[in-house]
């Protein structure tokens, strides 16, 4: 069941990727000539109109092949009026970029989704205090809900922990210890801790953690909107900043997943939940919108490259240099879906 439900997650993503280039190439007139999902052999197809939608044998991922762009054999022009070579390269670059576009969309949407079903939260809870910290200097307890810190109203554990990350100096701490509410001026102390990269940093502690107990946000509508923006974002800068780790060398290779790796995580948050299935796969779009604007060749970021060159010089790249950099990009993104199928089979069977 966990491995349908993948599958299933997975066409959808493509589908709506392919559906945003599908969408703004028929806006500037461009004919399609095939909507996929899949690779390889059509195991099933139906012609509406002048376009051919089918599904394919090998569900990692899709095209929309348009008249006058083939990446099979990027030489393969025409020369009609509804053919995308003959479209102006801005309206080119916009059929391109609609794809990514659509997956931030979509991961908007879902964002949006999980905040009408219920944005869960840690309360401000005390629960553990470490020895010798500043918490437990000044006299902080476990049970005590903090309320306020340097006048901001703390509703959940990520206001605290934020608030206290962004301070300078001294904190005045307002908590509630049963029925009173209780004053402390507590000065952090400064700790190395390490990054979700694995990364040193320095940063502002009091010591304590959180006990446990959760709350369901009561969000507005406003409230509703901003919420899955910036989870769209924060989830944006992830991929982006993960990418720059791993080109530093900061994310060893070992440590890339392929399809293999996210069906298998895809299955274990259709298990654990619907909100936890809705935010894996806002992330899985958010990432499918970054990787296809990578300026590789093969890839929407290397043909919008292309385009911009041509914007710039007011001529089209060469065909001989266009196709050798295509080929290029296919054999790459290639060799890097065979290197991250190994690695997530080496993974599950206990390689690393």
């Amino acid at each position: 069941m966990g491995f349908l439900t993948s599958l299933l997650i997975l066409s959808f993503l493509i589908f709506f990727h392919e559906l945003g280039h599908f969408l703004a190439a028929r806006y500037f007139g461009v004919h399609v000539e095939v909507f996929s999902i899949g690779f390889g052999k059509k195991v099933f197809t139906k012609t509406i109109g002048k376009t051919q939608y089918c599904l394919s044998a090998i569900p990692l991922g899709g095209y929309v092949q348009m008249k006058g762009q083939d990446d099979s054999d990027p030489t393969k022009i025409s020369d009609d009026l509804d053919s995308y070579n003959t479209k102006k390269p801005w309206k080119r670059v916009i059929i391109l970029f609609a794809g990514p576009l659509a997956n931030f969309i979509l991961a908007f949407f879902l964002y949006l989704a999980i905040a009408n079903i219920g944005v869960t939260k840690l309360l401000p809870i005390i629960g553990n205090i470490g020895v010798d910290t500043p918490a437990a200097q000044m006299g902080l307890m476990e049970h005590d809900r903090v309320v306020e810190i340097n006048s901001k109203n703390i509703k959940t554990w990520d206001d605290l922990s934020s608030t206290i990350k962004q301070s300078d100096g001294p904190l005045l701490i307002n908590i509630q210890r049963k029925n009173q509410i209780k004053s402390f001026t507590i000065t952090p102390d400064i700790k190395e801790v390490k990054t979700i990269f694995g990364e040193p940093i320095k940063q502002r502690i009091l010591g304590i953690s959180p006990i446990g107990q959760t709350i369901v946000l009561d969000l507005t509508l406003i409230e509703t909107i901003n919420f899955a923006y910036i989870e769209t974002i924060k989830a944006t800068t992830m991929i982006i900043m993960s990418l720059q780790k791993l080109i530093q060398g900061i994310i060893p290779m070992k440590d890339l997943g392929g399809v293999v790796a996210i069906v298998q995580v895809t299955a274990q948050a259709s298990e654990t939940g619907i909100i936890a299935l809705f935010a894996l796969t806002a992330l899985i779009s958010v990432n499918l919108g970054v990787l296809n604007l990578l300026p590789i060749p093969a890839l929407d970021g290397g043909h919008i490259m292309f385009n911009i060159y041509e914007i710039i010089t007011k001529k089209p790249p060469s065909k001989k240099i266009l196709y050798g950099m295509t080929v290029f990009g296919w054999i790459f993104l290639l060799s890097l879906m065979t290197f991250t199928i190994f690695n997530d089979l080496f993974r599950i069977f206990g390689g690393y």
